[in-house]
């Protein structure tokens, strides 16, 4: 079993930037990958891209996954969500998700 927690969201300006946490534990040796996703409400959940404005970063001592996020528009506005994916029994590969945190982009 991992456990995920996410942390960091809040209301940040157009043209700023927020850093968001995503602790893991449990099984952290189990863990193959994380990464973010982002939701708007009434749309799908939609993968990060770690590119340009968006930037993924890991601490292993930490145990703790970021993402870097700059020059924030308002269509970045949505639920983020960290997930970490793991390497279970007969070599089976399960996604653990966080709770999620909200980025609001506004002025």
């Amino acid at each position: 079993q991992v456990q995920v927690v996410e942390s960091g969201g809040g209301l940040v300006q157009p043209g700023g930037s927020l850093r968001l946490s995503c602790v893991v534990s449990g099984n952290i040796a189990s863990i193959t990958v994380m990464g973010w996703y982002r939701q708007v409400p009434g749309k799908q959940r939609e993968w990060v891209r770690p590119e340009g404005r968006f930037t993924f970063s890991r601490d292993n001592v930490k145990n703790t996954a970021y993402l870097q996020m700059k020059k924030l528009k308002p269509e970045d506005t949505a639920v983020y969500y960290c997930y970490a994916d793991s390497s279970e029994k007969l070599g089976v590969s399960k996604r653990y998700w966080g709770q999620g945190t909200q980025v609001t982009v506004s002025s």
